[in-house]
């Protein structure tokens, strides 16, 4: 096929997949009573630029990433459309890539530790940008060693130095449900952190939670964001 037939069948298949995706986060706030949005956060690691542009021309205004260098990439060959898209760091991030993050990120949802806030906060300072800030819950009902996010109770003390951190403002929390394990009971317990977080921070409103598989139990807990990455573009095809 010409490679322009294969861009419109792609358009396609992606337009069908958002369309279903946004029926699921209707009908799962429909379900629970909830009126106010959920924001859609498609998640393109491994997929090429082109798609992002896709998703762009089909209204997507949020795209994830997971890796530092893949998504540099990404954000330097789509240009101009880069500026009018919301770019999510969603992937576990170490402390020496925190200053390249900073130069093409919107929001960070992987802040687990203190080490992180102050080399988000050199890198957003460098590059003359403010980075909104989620802090990662550890979800497990008991911690598994080398699985991400803080555990709760270390929370209110990663919000304090993100609130008076330069260059960064606290957005809210995020949390993975943990596999094997009930979503339901998982994203109740991210849902008790940020009410805490709330009475603190009355703006840190975000909650990120659920994927492809779960999307509906984190709409149930209150989830402002949902990560949504094979549901809209399928099966991983993966960058060399």
């Amino acid at each position: 096929m010409e490679p322009a037939v294969v861009q419109e069948s792609r358009l396609e298949q992606l337009r069908g997949n958002l369309a279903a995706v946004h029926a699921r986060i209707n009908s799962a706030r429909a379900a629970c009573g909830r009126t106010n949005p959920v924001h859609l956060i498609v998640v393109t690691k491994t997929f090429p630029a082109s798609d992002i542009a896709l998703l762009a021309s089909l209204g997507v205004t949020d795209v994830g990433e997971n890796k530092d260098q893949e998504a540099s990439q990404k954000h330097e060959e789509l240009g101009g459309l880069s500026s009018t898209l919301r770019w999510h760091m969603i992937g576990q991030l170490q402390s020496n890539k925190a200053k390249s993050v900073a130069r093409w990120a919107d929001v960070v949802h992987s802040v687990d530790r203190s080490s992180l806030v102050g080399a988000l906060s050199s890198g957003a300072e460098l590059a003359g940008r403010a980075l909104s800030v989620l802090i990662q819950v550890n979800l497990d009902p008991s911690p598994v060693e080398g699985r991400g996010g803080a555990v709760p109770n270390f929370v209110p003390e990663l919000a304090e130095l993100v609130s008076s951190a330069p260059g960064l403002t606290l957005g809210g929390v995020m949390g993975v449900a943990p596999h094997p394990g009930d979503p339901v009971d998982a994203f109740a317990r991210l849902a008790a952190v940020r009410a805490s977080l709330l009475a603190s921070y009355p703006k840190a409103q975000m909650m990120s939670a659920g994927m492809s598989d779960d999307l509906e139990a984190a709409i149930a807990a209150g989830a402002t964001h949902v990560r949504v990455g094979g549901a809209v573009l399928g099966n991983r095809s993966y960058l060399k």
